[in-house]
């Protein structure tokens, strides 16, 4: 699914009339510059175990792995994370310049509302794919959490206050990834609500185990600074939990992500050892 996704974005990319290539460039090497695609899989998974069409899954994934990649590279800016790593890449800013990157990042927002407009769904699909992607994604998403988290850096925070942050920050953008392909699947009410107790459980135990990655991997394996949660001084689970109890979090979200999947009257073994995967990850 790698490669469908990584095809489907970079045969778009070659379709828009270039105005400037350096921005251009810029957004294709933020866009396709390796990762894991997370977010498009659960798009794919989801929308495939429930019929969608592939055209239209390929548009959801697409927007939503852009909507990723645009955080990515202004997270990295030096405004926010200051990193100059990524994917064991030099991060946008660093290989270009911060305006351009700030463009590129703009810019790969703007496309993620383009593709859903564009997709072969009927009006009332993409109407309401464009609003939980821009929800998930703004400030009672994305947005707000990483202002949460940000507020948040060299302050004490509890645990209450700290999955506030992630579920917003990381867990929004994975819970519209599965509600994207639920959409494009025209799913009914229980499937939605049994496909979002997965996400909401998945999406947390996906930060949780990154807060776990953080102390116990390494930069070459990680593909950015290794410390970087404990050096930038920000809360997280092991900090609050202890590495053991936070390693036992991770594990009861996965498990209560995949009990909530058993109610689904269709094969959803790769959504559970997807869910599976996200505690075994190395990076």
């Amino acid at each position: 699914m790698q490669l469908r996704v990584n095809g489907f974005l970079s045969n778009y990319l070659a379709q828009i009339e270039i105005n400037d290539p350096s921005l251009h460039n810029a957004m294709g090497y933020g866009l396709l510059l390796g990762g894991k695609r997370v977010r498009p899989f659960l798009v794919y998974a989801v929308g495939e175990m429930l019929g969608a069409k592939a055209e239209m899954l390929d548009h959801a994934a697409g927007s939503v792995e852009a909507i990723h990649a645009y955080s990515l590279i202004h997270d990295d800016l030096p405004a926010m994370d200051d990193d100059a790593l990524r994917r064991g890449q030099a991060t946008c800013h660093i290989e270009f310049n911060e305006a351009t990157a700030i463009l590129a990042g703009d810019a790969l927002q703007t496309m993620a509302f383009e593709l859903l407009a564009d997709s072969p769904g009927t009006p009332h699909q993409q109407i309401k794919m464009i609003k939980v992607l821009a929800k998930a994604s703004g400030y009672q998403g994305m947005c707000g959490g990483q202002a949460l988290d940000i507020a948040a850096t060299d302050q004490a925070i509890s645990l209450e206050q700290l999955e506030k942050i992630h579920r917003h920050k990381t867990g929004a953008l994975i819970e519209a990834a599965v509600q994207l392909g639920a959409i494009a699947a025209n799913a009914n009410e229980q499937q939605h609500r049994a496909l979002l107790t997965f996400a909401k459980n998945i999406g947390l135990a996906f930060q949780v185990h990154d807060d776990i990655l953080d102390i116990i991997s390494d930069t070459e394996t990680l593909g950015k600074p290794q410390g970087s949660d404990e050096a930038a001084n920000k809360s997280t689970y092991p900090a609050l939990l202890g590495l053991t109890q936070a390693q036992q979090k991770a594990t009861m979200l996965v498990n209560q992500a995949i009990v909530a999947l058993d109610s689904l009257p269709v094969d959803s073994q790769r959504l559970k050892d997807f869910a599976q995967y996200i505690i075994a990850r190395k990076q």
